[in-house]
């Protein structure tokens, strides 16, 4: 378990992390969502005690990381791929961790195992691609079969296999064994499929910390999708001061404050015939790109002619199964 309490730091005159407080429970994995500059990575790094907070405390499993007597065996951190010894095979990297908690060279062939480097532990690392790299750095993290795993941007320069293996492994090492497993991504789709839980934060401050279907259902608005030959009655029969009804085309309407269920009951109840019966969910990306839009603090021009980007996905109902 991770706990922080009114966790600040300060450089300077920059407030990078502004009196946050959460709890990253063992048994789920928590997704870490915030812009560039949000304070995510300088958060990471005061809970394994590279940074000093400025005001506040965290602690991992019960007490503050520096006075774990056995760090790596309850905390596996990847922060950063590249702070490794590029003259060293991947081999001997991971042996010279292991070798600070007396961890033997049966757990270190079982890491390289575990994250595909058989083929290259003998190879020095200055010459690894950036995806190599990645799953070098998340064998030093598993090295001392740690209780509570944090990961700063796991799959940058993963191929799809590596993407889909590490999805599997933090859900299994979080539900299967019930360790703790807290990590960032700018990928919202991954981390729409991976994480449990998330915490997303802006300029410093959580903006939002819940279930992903929770976050992502108050963040987002939702809309039914129906099509229907006689739309105008059906229009008439759903408005309401709560209800906003747009039509998109000829039989088609997107309605707003109503669910599917009371738009197919009143359908129903009017006798009224329906082709289609669409409830249309935000996605991650929507409820992010919603919670963070006052917290970024580079924002790119619109590029002309670009297709618009995608608002929802849906689960449709067609024909005899909407009526």
């Amino acid at each position: 378990m991770i706990e922080a309490h009114d966790l600040t730091k300060r450089y300077g005159s920059k407030l990078a992390v502004d009196g946050i407080s959460f709890t990253v429970q063992p048994g789920r994995v928590t997704g870490f969502l915030g812009p560039n500059g949000a304070g995510k990575s300088t958060t990471m790094r005061m809970i394994v005690g590279l940074d000093r907070p400025t005001h506040g405390t965290v602690t991992v499993n019960g007490r503050p990381y520096a006075e774990h007597r056995s760090p790596l065996t309850q905390v596996g951190a990847l922060l950063e791929a590249k702070a490794v010894h590029t003259g060293r095979s991947a081999r001997n990297h991971l042996r010279a961790i292991a070798a600070t908690h007396g961890i033997g060279n049966k757990r270190v062939n079982e890491v390289i195992s575990m994250t595909g480097l058989d083929t290259v532990a003998k190879r020095r690392v200055g010459g690894f691609s950036l995806g190599m790299g990645q799953r070098l750095g998340i064998a030093a993290a598993l090295v001392g079969d740690p209780q509570t795993l944090i990961l700063d941007e796991p799959v940058n320069g993963l191929d799809p296999e590596g993407v889909l293996w590490v999805r599997n492994l933090v859900k299994y090492l979080a539900a299967s064994e019930g360790r703790t497993v807290f990590l960032s991504s700018h990928l919202m789709s991954e981390m729409a499929v991976t994480a449990d839980h998330l915490i997303v934060i802006g300029r410093g401050k959580i903006i939002a910390d819940g279930p992903v279907d929770t976050v992502i259902s108050e963040a987002t608005r939702s809309t039914v999708r129906v099509r229907s030959p006689q739309a105008t009655d059906l229009a008439a029969r759903l408005a309401g001061p709560a209800v906003t009804i747009t039509p998109a085309e000829d039989g088609l309407l997107e309605v707003h404050g109503a669910t599917a269920v009371e738009v197919g009951e009143i359908a129903a109840a009017s006798g009224i015939v329906l082709h289609e019966l669409t409830p249309l969910q935000g996605s991650l990306e929507d409820a992010y790109m919603s919670l963070t839009s006052d917290s970024v603090e580079y924002h790119s021009a619109e590029i002309p002619g670009a297709e618009p980007r995608a608002t929802t996905t849906a689960a449709t109902t067609t024909g005899e199964d909407a009526r």
